[in-house]
């Protein structure tokens, strides 16, 4: 297949995870580290659908005639009333990184009102599929989980290290990078688009 792929992003392990699970799909998956002086627009949608849309069709002009994925995803709490949300990248303020977010994650959890709380949470995902400045398709996914009391393993990104997946008692950071793709939000969003791709798209 001679089909190029864009996946709107700087975030190398995002890239990562979307090119071993579509590698087979596309001659080329690459991001936008690969075109010099390209910048993120503004994330100033309210959902997840929103802000993925914004991300597709501004990497759609880049790249005239290639399909462009753009996806959108965070961690919702129910205990904070399903926040970061789509905040999750900058939860805790400008500059924040996937450390400082954590951190703040769990100083919100142990605060004394939320001590008999549940930790139930999901990973949430919408990816956007657009082509020359056009939005061509959606697709979600979700993973349901809780949050651990404390950080375990160092794989994956952002807060994997602190969700367990239903059905395990180890989190995304210490699941291996197989099993993990085979069921996590972005997957599950991914494998929606890979049964669009392969209806003729």
């Amino acid at each position: 297949m001679s089909r190029t792929l864009l996946v709107a992003t700087h975030n190398a392990h995002k890239t990562g995870e979307i090119r071993a699970i579509l590698a087979d799909q596309f001659e080329t998956v690459t991001d936008l580290t690969s075109l010099p002086g390209s910048e993120a627009p503004e994330e100033a949608g309210a959902t997840f659908a929103e802000n993925s849309a914004i991300k597709a069709l501004a990497a759609s002009r880049l790249l005239p005639g290639a399909f462009v994925l753009a996806d959108d995803s965070g961690l919702e709490v129910d205990a904070l009333g399903g926040a970061p949300g789509v905040h999750s990248s900058r939860y805790s303020g400008e500059g924040a990184t996937d450390a400082s977010n954590r951190a703040k994650l769990l100083a919100e959890l142990s605060r004394s009102e939320l001590a008999d709380a549940p930790l139930s949470a999901r990973f949430r995902c919408v990816l956007t599929v657009a082509r020359d400045g056009g939005v061509v398709a959606q697709f979600d996914g979700t993973v349901e989980g809780r949050i651990a009391a404390s950080e375990t393993g160092s794989g994956g990104f952002g807060y994997d290290s602190l969700f367990v997946p239903d059905g395990h008692e180890a989190s995304f950071g210490e699941l291996p990078e197989s099993v993990k793709n085979a069921m996590s939000h972005r997957a599950r969003a991914l494998a929606k688009f890979r049964e669009w791709l392969d209806g003729g798209s």
